[in-house]
């Protein structure tokens, strides 16, 4: 935008310095009218000696005193952008003399002794100095935010490995630390994402996990039918995890303490029928899918057991995963808080719901 407006004006200048200079001539020519001026196609003689009077020649090339100065609207005026018609051409000539001289703080200017030329020159290097002043502040302010970002992660990585030592883990062990470390890192670089979005005012909070947390939800048949309110407290509660590959993320006989709500990455899943011989099934679970519905029917219960339900299958990461965890208990939460869920109606909406998902598996 800078750009365009430096070289607007200096458009309009080189302009208004040419005209100048004809009006020099013509104040010393008998019978130069302003008519002669026009630049149409019966150009007049008068016109011709004027147009041969004000060449335009470089400042640097200038030897006579009498040859008219046009400073640093020499460019405009000998490339011809002044009298093309082509806008696209003044367009970004313009704009690239803007640039150049505002990028060179106007250090390639050559002025001539014309005093608003020399203060549009002076604008230009003072402008350039700001704004290259502005780049400078905001790249520092953006290395130093890098910087101790990185320092706080190289620190924490240092403490890992320090215990890691002191507890002697297996290299095989550590070396799975220090990945998901820095899966971790690479995905938030060093933000922590849920304490910044809890810090938020409760509608500014809302709209967010809205935005980020209702389709996956809404993937769920039996909370596709559900209202604004319960979704809304469930993707309050919703909880950003991340898994690195290869990672086991519940196994087959092991307690479903989650529901995981995938955004990206890819999950494996596994059964063996309860270690009934011969019997082996298995799926991929990709971004919009979930796992872990096992903790619907329990959370539904109105009588509900201590006992977590038992999961039906393996689940693996096969790469890198990002998602969004449903606890247990936050789930029997929101379920409590709502009543209307332990309506016969909605547990029967419920189950019936449930089939389609189990079916996949």
């Amino acid at each position: 935008m800078t750009n365009q407006v430096v070289g607007a004006f200096w458009y309009l200048f080189s302009i208004e310095r040419e005209d100048t200079c004809w009006q020099k001539h013509c104040d010393n020519t008998t019978g130069c009218e302003d008519k002669d001026f026009y630049c149409g196609k019966n150009h007049s003689k008068t016109f011709a000696y004027l147009y041969n009077n004000c060449s335009f020649i470089d400042p640097d090339d200038i030897k006579n005193k009498s040859v008219f100065n046009f400073g640093i609207f020499t460019d405009a005026l000998k490339s011809g952008v002044v009298e093309s018609r082509n806008f696209r051409e003044k367009f970004f000539y313009c704009f690239w003399w803007g640039l150049r001289g505002l990028s060179s703080l106007g250090q390639n200017l050559k002025t001539s002794t014309y005093v608003p030329e020399i203060i549009f020159a002076v604008f230009i290097s003072i402008f350039g100095l700001v704004l290259f002043s502005l780049l400078i502040g905001n790249m520092q302010k953006y290395l130093q935010s890098t910087t101790v970002r990185v320092e706080e992660m190289r620190v924490k990585r240092t403490d890992a490995e320090q215990w890691m030592s002191h507890r002697m883990l297996p290299e095989n062990l550590r070396e799975r630390i220090r990945r998901y470390e820095q899966y971790k890192w690479q995905e938030t670089r060093g933000v922590d994402e849920e304490n910044l979005v809890r810090n938020l005012p409760k509608d500014l909070r809302r709209d967010i996990k809205r935005h980020l947390c209702l389709d996956l939800l809404k993937r769920v048949p039996m909370f596709e039918k559900m209202d604004e309110q319960l979704l809304d407290a469930l993707c309050d509660h919703l909880k950003p995890v991340l898994y690195t590959a290869k990672s086991c993320i519940v196994r087959e006989g092991d307690p479903v303490d989650e529901m995981l709500f995938i955004m990206r990455g890819t999950l494996a899943t596994m059964t063996t029928n309860g270690g009934r011989t011969g019997f082996f099934n298995s799926a991929d679970l990709k971004a919009g899918d979930f796992c872990g519905e096992e903790l619907l029917t329990w959370a539904l219960d109105p009588h509900p057991s201590t006992n977590l339900p038992i999961s039906t299958r393996t689940v693996v990461a096969i790469i890198e995963v990002e998602a969004f965890a449903l606890m247990a208990y936050d789930l029997k939460f929101v379920a409590s808080q709502f009543r209307r869920l332990h309506s016969k109606q909605l547990q029967h909406t419920f189950r019936q719901g449930l089939k389609p998902c189990l079916s996949t598996f």
